[in-house]
């Protein structure tokens, strides 16, 4: 979130623990008259990371999906508030690394006078105040969560990202980040812990790999990422969950129901395939590059796909909470992202 995002999510900036939505670096200062981003609104487009926001959502309907309940308004809530969380990371990442990113990325938003600190600092500060209030509007236990992925974000981007700690942090904003869904949706965590377990350790292979993408070098991140890759496609396509217990009972013998109890229904189970494989595909080929080659360009991409994996990874765990339909409407984010992200006032801002 502070992936982001960075859950996050949450969630990587360049020779900096994983940060997730930071742009790739520049080989150096780039005159203002070449930026697409230009004016104030391009400004805070770059600070904020805008075409990442698109791998936030899928992180509530997710949870919802593991609920068993169908979206609401309460799961619009959640996703309102992670939306909100994962900006307000974007907004503190870059205060906290402003004298870094002075010497290193001089063409970034603040360092280049685009934005004043202080003006970044209380955007972070606004976002957070927003975002709880509307995880407040979803219930008790959506406040609950968000409370937690609240600090979390604030803690990595101030005291955590430099540390061995740093991905694990990031790992726990994004499982987090699902449970709000869940907590919004359901009333309750139980039923998502598995999913928000298996996101959380993709965002962790991710941010791993992201810790060395200026310096490069690294072989056994982006291989322990690929390993990781092949087994959460493994455990999504192959293992089923038991379903909710109100879907269960719907499955119950003469009743009508999404599907037999013990698993999704066989249309979601077909397409938590398909969107496994989607997940692989995006993941693992720039895993593998980097393996190859661990120069700074690869290892980028590396983090790149890894982060871009997210969504199909997220509307792969909603087919495999038997929710088709919830997995359709988080995969139909993909080509929306990628759109958004390579508009011409978008494209020197990368979701990496």
């Amino acid at each position: 979130m502070a992936d982001g995002a960075t859950v996050a999510d949450g969630a990587t900036a360049a020779g900096r623990p994983a940060r997730v939505g930071v742009p790739v670096p520049l080989p150096g200062p780039v005159p203002r008259t070449s930026r697409p981003c230009s004016g104030r609104a391009g400004a805070w487009a770059e600070l904020l990371r805008l075409p990442a926001l698109f791998t936030v959502p899928g992180d509530a309907l997710a949870g919802a999906a593991a609920t068993g309940a169908r979206p609401g308004p309460r799961t619009l809530l959640a996703i309102g508030s992670s939306l909100c969380l994962y900006e307000a990371g974007m907004a503190l990442n870059d205060w906290a690394d402003r004298a870094e990113d002075a010497a290193e990325r001089p063409h970034r938003p603040i360092p280049s006078g685009r934005i004043r600190p202080a003006a970044a600092l209380t955007a972070a500060g606004a976002l957070t105040g927003a975002g709880l209030a509307l995880a407040a509007g979803a219930g008790r236990p959506a406040l609950a969560v968000a409370g937690p992925l609240a600090a979390t974000v604030w803690a990595y981007d101030l005291a955590l990202k430099h540390t061995p700690a740093g991905p694990a942090a990031m790992a726990a904003a994004r499982a987090l980040d699902l449970l709000l869904g869940a907590a919004a949706t359901g009333g309750g965590t139980r039923a998502a812990l598995p999913c928000a377990a298996l996101l959380g350790t993709h965002t962790l292979a991710v941010t791993a790999v992201s810790r060395r993408e200026t310096t490069g070098g690294s072989v056994l991140a982006p291989l322990a990422a690929l390993a990781t890759t092949g087994a959460l496609t493994r455990l999504v396509t192959h293992r089923r969950t038991r379903l909710p217990a109100g879907r269960r009972a719907a499955a119950a013998p003469g009743l009508p129901g999404p599907g037999r109890a013990g698993g999704p229904p066989r249309a979601a189970g077909v397409l938590s395939t398909a969107l496994g494989a989607a997940y692989a595909a995006t993941a693992a080929r720039p895993y593998l590059h980097a393996v190859l080659n661990p120069s700074p360009p690869l290892t980028q991409r590396a983090v790149g796909g890894g982060i871009r994996a997210t969504i199909p990874l997220q509307a792969a765990l909603a087919a495999r909470s038997g929710s088709a339909g919830t997995a359709l409407l988080v995969a139909a984010l993909i080509p929306a992202g990628r759109m958004f992200a390579r508009r011409a006032g978008m494209r020197k801002v990368s979701i990496t």
